[in-house]
């Protein structure tokens, strides 16, 4: 089983047990955090397609880790004009261990 959820305009394929790595989230590692726009929804047998959301599903996941991506190099240049101007950038990200699928308050 695996579901689809929305956080912050990025969708995400997830199913119990995975870690998932998403944009810098302001938690504490270990505390619990729950997605509730859910898009779509898969079990072994039938899809479930939200209208735009699913109701009553959730995915209850923890804080695993924060950290922050390899340096990627930005370079602007402009030949025979004496510019060139180089840059760097990290994205912090947190990555989320997810716990399990919560569908109509029993867990599948």
């Amino acid at each position: 089983m695996y579901v689809i959820f929305l956080d912050r305009n990025t969708q995400y394929k997830v199913k119990s047990g995975d870690i998932i790595r998403l944009e810098k989230i302001n938690i504490n590692i270990g505390k619990k955090i729950i997605f509730e726009k859910i898009i779509l929804l898969s079990d072994n047998t039938k899809i479930s397609i939200g209208q735009p959301i699913l109701n009553n599903v959730y995915v209850e996941g923890s804080i695993y880790r924060h950290g922050r991506h390899k340096k990627i190099k930005v370079i602007k240049f402009n030949r025979r004009k004496h510019y060139k101007k180089n840059q760097g950038h990290r994205q912090y990200y947190t990555d989320v261990k997810i716990k399990n699928i919560t569908y109509k308050n029993s867990t599948l």
